[in-house]
């Protein structure tokens, strides 16, 4: 298959094009390369530096079989200065891409956040991704589109940013780490996160597509959580604590097993074995 991947120079996107490319499917990434990086290109794939919100035709780069929408603008704490900026990427972004696949009667696969699950007011970012996913079910509902809505638990792994404004948290103590320099924990470090490791994610991306498991949300979370300090504790280092942030949720957790039930996945990684792999 011919297999688009919005944001595939990202995180994510690369770890997601890495497999395709395995499976023998042929990729195109369109990446405006805000977080997306050109070191993260993979041989076999086809790149393409062009911004979502500009491009209303793909067709110049062949028939598309199917889409990954994982394009956006990500993290929390950004958003607060960029609301504008989030609405028209993570909003009017993904309606260009739902239209096109709608009239083109090409599958979706739609990367939400599960931060909605906290509030879809409590910040920008997930106000803006949250309405991407309003977009997906009235394109569905109206248009005939094919689709699944996916939402990530506080995702880790290769290829991961480890500095600037839009690293998660794993990124910025391994690169602190790896740096000698004292790891940050906001507020208590009581709060507690379910992080998935990246493998999984694209597991679970990718059997969606295999089972043409189209119609349904997808929770993609490990189903386990811990608290920062009990992984700064088995990092072994004496963290410095600094004021909590706003518009950050206490507590994720994945308790929903459609993923399991629908698709087979069960999640096999888990972050104390990847902490003591990384951080030695």
């Amino acid at each position: 298959m011919k297999i688009l991947v919005t944001g595939g120079a990202g995180f994510v996107g690369t770890n997601l094009i890495n497999r395709l490319l395995k499976e023998g499917h042929s990729v195109v990434s369109i990446d405006n390369y805000n977080t997306g990086l050109h070191t993260n290109h993979l041989e076999g794939g086809t790149y393409v530096e062009e911004d979502i919100r500009n491009v209303h035709d793909y067709s110049q780069w062949g028939k598309i079989d199917v889409v990954y929408h994982l394009a956006a603008l990500a993290r929390i704490q950004p958003s607060f200065e960029l609301p504008k900026e989030y609405f028209t990427v993570n909003a009017s972004g993904t309606q260009n891409i739902a239209d096109y696949c709608a009239k083109n009667n090409i599958p979706l696969v739609y990367a939400g956040s599960s931060s909605k699950h906290s509030g879809r007011y409590k910040n920008p970012y997930t106000f803006s991704k949250d309405i991407g996913e309003d977009i997906i079910t009235l394109y569905q509902e109206h248009y005939g589109l094919k689709a699944s809505i996916t939402r990530f638990y506080n995702v880790y792994g290769p290829y991961q940013l480890e500095e600037g404004g839009y690293c998660t948290v794993v990124g910025i103590w391994l690169r602190a780490y790896k740096n000698k320099e004292t790891l940050l924990v906001t507020g208590t470090g009581e709060q507690r996160r379910d992080f998935t490791h990246v493998d999984d994610i694209v597991d679970a991306l990718y059997k969606i597509v295999e089972q043409k498991a189209y119609g349904t949300d997808f929770e993609l979370g490990r189903g386990k959580n811990y608290s920062l300090n009990q992984l700064i504790k088995q990092i072994g280092v004496t963290p410095k604590y600094i004021p909590a942030r706003p518009g950050e949720a206490l507590i994720t957790l994945n308790t929903d097993s459609t993923a399991h039930e629908v698709l087979g996945w069960n999640p096999e990684i888990d972050i104390i074995d990847y902490i003591k792999n990384e951080f030695n």
